[in-house]
C-alpha cells in the first residue's frame, strides 16, 4: 500500500512516535512518502537514511516563539506572517511536483498531508493525542478553564472530516464521537526497552530555549539537575545543560529521581509508562498542556504547577510517589487498529 504521512514539526513528539509508526508501516511492506517540516525533518532524514520503500519531503511549518514559559502569542503571529510569502511557495512547489500517488493518507495533526488526501479524494487517518479534547467528554475538573472552549474550537478545525482518529492517551475519558479509538500513548522502542532504576538527578525539559531564568531558579535548591532543551552542553553548578541526544535523554529519564518539565505529551506519557513522577508546569497558552497535567494530577501520577515554584519542587522532590498504578503497554494495540483501518481502505 502506497501511503503519504503528514508529520507536524514544532516539537519532538510528533516526529518520535511517527517515526515509530513509520517503522512499523515500512515493516508491513508498505510504501510511505513523509512530508514534514521543522527541526522533525532533520531527525526522521537521519533515523531514516538509506532505508528503502520510504521517501522524505520537508515542507514549511508554523514555528512558535516563546517569552520564558509562555507562548509569546503575538511574536509568533509576526513571525510566521513574515515567512508566510516563502512558505506558501515552498509548499506549493511540494504540492506540484508530488508524483505519489497515495492510497491512504495519514496525519500525525498535520495540515498539508489532510488536505492533499482530501483534495485527492484519499481516506484520511487521524493519528495524535490532541483530538482527546474534542472527542472525549472531560470532567469538569479538567474543562474549568476559559481556554477550554477555544481549544476545542480548534482542534476540531485542524483535520475535520478524517476517515478514523486514532488518540493516543495515558488516560481513558469516554469517547462521544464516532470514528474514534483510544489507543495506548505511542513509545520509542528505546523507552519501551528501558528499565526503572531511580537515581539521585532530576531530569528538566524545557521547550522554550530562552527560558534563561529557570537556571538560577533550580541553582537554588539542593540537587543535581540535567536540563534538556538549551540545545548546548554546559556546567553551571548544580545544574547541567545537555545538548540533545536521544539515547542520553533516555538513559537520564529512566534513572531521574523526579521530571520537572511543561506538559508536552510525549514526554509526559515516557514518565507515566517508566513511573518516574513528574512536575509538570504547561506552557502559558497552550491549554492542551493544562489538560495533560491536569490529568497527570488527577490519577496520581505527578504534580499540576503553574510556576517554577522552589519550595513546591523541593516538596516534591522529597515526597514523590516512587511507583503508581499505571499499568505499561506497548505499541501493539496501535498497530492493530492502525491495520486493521488501512485494510478496511
Amino acid at each position: 500500500m502506497r501511503i503519504l504521512y503528514g508529520v507536524v514539526g514544532e516539537g519532538m513528539g510528533h516526529a518520535t512516535r511517527s517515526r515509530v509508526v513509520i517503522e512499523h508501516l515500512l515493516a508491513r511492506g508498505h510504501r510511505v512518502r513523509v512530508v514534514v517540516s521543522g527541526r522533525a525533518h532533520g531527525f526522521l532524514a537521519e533515523k531514516f537514511a538509506g532505508r528503502a520503500g520510504l521517501e522524505l519531503d520537508e515542507i514549511a511549518g508554523l514555528h512558535m516563539a516563546y517569552d520564558g514559559n509562555a507562548v509569546a502569542l503575538g511574536r509568533s503571529i509576526v513571525e510566521n506572517l513574515g515567512k508566510a510569502p516563502a512558505s506558501l511557495l515552498r509548499n506549493l512547489e511540494t504540492w506540484r511536483r508530488m508524483d505519489f500517488e497515495a492510497d491512504a493518507v495519514i496525519s500525525d495533526f498535520e495540515s498539508w498531508a489532510f488536505f492533499y488526501g482530501l483534495n485527492h479524494f484519499k481516506p484520511v487517518i487521524s493519528i495524535d493525542n490532541m483530538q482527546v479534547i474534542n472527542r472525549c467528554e472531560h470532567p469538569e475538573a479538567i474543562t474549568d478553564d476559559p481556554d477550554f472552549q477555544l481549544a476545542k474550537a480548534a482542534v476540531k478545525a485542524k483535520l475535520p472530516g478524517a476517515a478514523h482518529y486514532l488518540v493516543t492517551t495515558f488516560f481513558r475519558p469516554p469517547v462521544r464521537k464516532p470514528r474514534t479509538t483510544l489507543v495506548p500513548p505511542i513509545l520509542r522502542p528505546e523507552v519501551l526497552a528501558a528499565k526503572r532504576e531511580p537515581g539521585r538527578h532530576v531530569l528538566v525539559y524545557q521547550t522554550a530555549t530562552a527560558n534563561e531564568a529557570l537556571i538560577p531558579l533550580l541553582q537554588r535548591l539542593p540537587y543535581e539537575f540535567r536540563l534538556y532543551g538549551m540545545r548546548r552542553d554546559e556546567q553551571r553548578g548544580n545544574v547541567r545543560l545537555c545538548d540533545f541526544s536521544e539515547a542520553g535523554f533516555i538513559e537520564d529519564l529512566r534513572t531521574a529521581r523526579v521530571v520537572l518539565a511543561g506538559g508536552g505529551f510525549s514526554l509526559m506519557s515516557e514518565a507515566v509508562h517508566l513511573q518516574v513522577p513528574m512536575y509538570s508546569v504547561p506552557l502559558e497558552g497552550q491549554y492542551e498542556q493544562v489538560l495533560n497535567a491536569r490529568y497527570l494530577a488527577m490519577l496520581g501520577y505527578g504534580r499540576f504547577a503553574e510556576r517554577f515554584d522552589p519550595d513546591a519542587i523541593a516538596d516534591f522532590v522529597e515526597g514523590a510517589p516512587a511507583a503508581t498504578d499505571y499499568v505499561p503497554r506497548d505499541n501493539q494495540e496501535l498497530f492493530s487498529a492502525l491495520d486493521d483501518l488501512l485494510a478496511s481502505v
